[in-house]
């Protein structure tokens, strides 16, 4: 891919997803406090639904610009004929490759955040640096396997983008069930992320954390928080494939008509 494909890519891709993570944010709020093991109410309610989300703001941008611009490399890598049927895994293993290089921004932003929403009195600084502190690096990278998991998954529903309206409608509907369906796994992040150090959910993997809440909450538990997700996840849907592809192919025609 030439230079001006990869930039078009990296920013198109951050604006898009800072875009999404901003406006939905409330919602993401709600449904983590739902799937938290202390219970809505207690984790905050309502209250303070913004709370965490100075490191959604931070990372973002980068987030979604790095899986763009890995996703743009690894179908350029992947170079297959145009009426070639191997096109469909092109696009799946270029997502999740584009996913697993995201986590690594997004997995921290994602703790500190969620730990936010959670306990809104505390400031995210101050959450980062307990973190830090008491668990090292690792502890920003718990619930790692579980979130690129999740993620993969989920990102293989994307296709080949289209015309901007088209990406941005089929994003919303194959959005929304992929929220539904990767639910589970959600849940199983969120309880490894908010776990107390050195706990059992802590330390332990994602099927232990699905089957810990199977135990005490049963389906309701591992589904917990899927309205909000979905609806989240299928307006997210509609606005980043759609502004993604608008705004590189407004990048795009900028650069052709540049000297």
């Amino acid at each position: 891919m030439d230079a001006p494909g990869f930039t078009a890519s990296l920013v198109a891709g951050g604006v898009a997803g800072a875009s999404v993570d901003l406006i939905l944010f409330p919602l993401d709020t709600i449904k983590t406090r739902l799937q938290s093991p202390q219970g809505f109410n207690k984790a905050g309610g309502f209250r303070g639904i913004y709370a965490g989300v100075p490191s959604t703001a931070i990372g973002s941008f980068p987030n979604a610009a790095m899986f763009f611009l890995t996703y743009e490399y690894v179908k350029y890598l992947l170079h297959t004929d145009s009426a070639s049927h191997f096109r469909p895994v092109k696009h799946m293993l270029a997502a999740s490759a584009g996913e697993v290089v995201a986590c690594l921004i997004r997995v921290p932003s994602e703790v500190v955040k969620q730990r936010a929403q959670v306990s809104a009195s505390s400031k995210t600084l101050q959450i980062f640096s307990t973190i830090l502190n008491e668990e090292g690096i690792q502890g920003l990278y718990r619930g790692y396997k579980s979130t690129v998991l999740r993620e993969a998954l989920w990102s293989w529903r994307r296709g080949h983008m289209v015309d901007s309206w088209q990406s941005a409608v089929c994003g919303a509907f194959a959005g929304g069930f992929a929220a539904a369906v990767t639910t589970p796994l959600d849940v199983a992040k969120t309880r490894i992320m908010l776990a107390k150090a050195g706990s059992s959910t802590a330390v332990g993997s994602v099927l232990s954390a699905m089957h810990a809440v199977w135990r005490s909450q049963g389906l309701a538990g591992l589904f917990a928080g899927v309205f909000p997700r979905m609806a989240a996840i299928s307006m997210g849907g509609f606005i980043f494939l759609g502004a993604y592809d608008q705004t590189r192919s407004l990048l795009l025609e900028v650069g052709r008509k540049s000297p």
